[in-house]
């Protein structure tokens, strides 16, 4: 497979499991769609990677309509783009992108945070706790893709312990965009030990109950990370 780069997809792999690897007859369009999207965080396909039916069923071992079901699948999550007479191509945000949206997860981590500590029992905070304690665990897997799903799933706790109906609504979007950020972030420096400190801080701002120090929390872990992100990518193209 060539990116839009030219080079050879299997040039790109870090490991000889980073890209997409033959699966079984066992829900097939599922694991094609599992493997493309391991290839997407693990930085195996690029953003703006062409991807082409014919290629993916030869590396996959499985038919082209089973991998143009699993690509209309991953179209659907925010992952792959149609683009007209073209095609289709791994989804990329520019710098600016990554910014804007961690600027609107700030408002929305918030409007989670207002319901989380009105609730006086203290449930929410335990949906939260729960979340925690998985990450601490899987955060050290050795499988990269582990790493990033336990990210994605304590944020998704945050959201869901406010039993809020339109940020629920929201995340299967929201998670799209944050996997295509986050693979920007993982295949540049990959630090397990860094995220769990980053995120043992949050945490620690939720056990507070302080909205102020919450807020800060939120504000520092996500506006600093996403402006991270933007240089490291403005550095290496040069814009």
């Amino acid at each position: 497979m060539v990116g839009s780069t030219g080079t050879p997809l299997t040039a790109r792999r870090r490991t000889a499991e980073s890209g997409p690897a033959r699966v079984s007859s066992v829900s097939r369009r599922e694991a094609v769609r599992v493997e493309i999207r391991r290839a997407i965080i693990l930085g195996a396909l690029m953003p703006g990677d062409r991807l082409t039916e014919a290629l993916l069923s030869e590396q996959l071992g499985v038919s082209r309509p089973t991998v143009r079901e699993a690509l209309n699948a991953l179209a659907e999550e925010g992952l792959v783009v149609k683009e007209p007479y073209r095609g289709m191509r791994v989804a990329r945000l520019e710098p600016s992108a990554i910014h804007d949206i961690a600027v609107g997860r700030i408002a929305l981590d918030m409007v989670a945070v207002d319901a989380i500590l009105a609730d006086k029992g203290g449930v929410a905070l335990a949906t939260i706790e729960r979340g925690w304690r998985r990450y601490e665990v899987e955060i050290f897997d050795p499988d990269p893709v582990v790493q990033h799903d336990t990210h994605l799933e304590f944020h998704r706790c945050i959201w869901e312990a406010s039993g809020n109906y339109l940020l629920e609504k929201l995340w299967p979007a929201t998670a799209a965009q944050l996997t295509i950020a986050l693979a920007e972030d993982q295949r540049r420096r990959a630090d397990p030990e860094r995220e769990h400190g980053v995120h043992l801080a949050l945490m620690e701002a939720f056990r507070t109950r302080d909205r102020e120090v919450i807020r800060q929390a939120v504000s520092l872990h996500t506006l600093a990370n996403a402006d991270e992100i933007m240089r490291m990518m403005i550095d290496e193209t040069g814009d």
